[in-house]
């Protein structure tokens, strides 16, 4: 019986503390060690919450399985490689780089459905959601450019004569 009566106070504590109420005078005469075990519970509660946030947030920016070389033909289909270059490169001066390495694909998705700036938005009735899993396959297959510091020309090593 007392200890239904401490589990009791322990959870009026702990929903008071997590709805941000004030402690009431029937709580002041808490011992010290309900309140630290409060504490504790909260504290516990909100890693088992954080830890369930990251796994569904990871879960959520899975890409779906696409198939790289018909999103290759989309890609090339529906214009992207106008804008962003053949293989997502990108430019200055037109679209930016989406490719080897795009955003996690609900972004990708999000963007592209209602797109900021200049790019026209591609709803359903253009590219349907497996046609973008498509895509988003293609454009991570593509290579790692190699870094220009192993390019021996770029850093004067190697010099053409005439």
């Amino acid at each position: 019986m007392n200890l239904r009566f401490s589990c009791r106070r322990l959870n009026g504590a702990l929903t008071r503390a997590w709805t941000g109420l004030p402690f009431s005078a029937t709580t002041t005469h808490a011992s010290p060690i309900s309140m630290l075990l409060a504490g504790a519970l909260i504290i516990l509660a909100g890693a088992g919450a954080n830890a369930q946030n990251m796994k569904a947030s990871s879960q959520a920016n899975a890409s779906p399985a696409g198939d790289a070389t018909s999103g290759k033909r989309i890609y090339s289909s529906h214009g992207c490689y106008e804008c962003h270059g053949r293989e997502g490169q990108g430019s200055t001066l037109s679209g930016p780089r989406v490719g080897p390495d795009p955003i996690p694909f609900p972004a990708f998705v999000r963007y592209l459905r209602q797109p900021a700036g200049q790019m026209p938005p591609y709803t359903t009735k253009v590219v349907s959601d497996a046609e973008l899993a498509n895509i988003y396959a293609f454009l991570k297959s593509l290579p790692k450019p190699v870094p220009a510091q192993s390019i021996r020309l770029l850093n004067g090593e190697e010099k053409t004569s005439r």
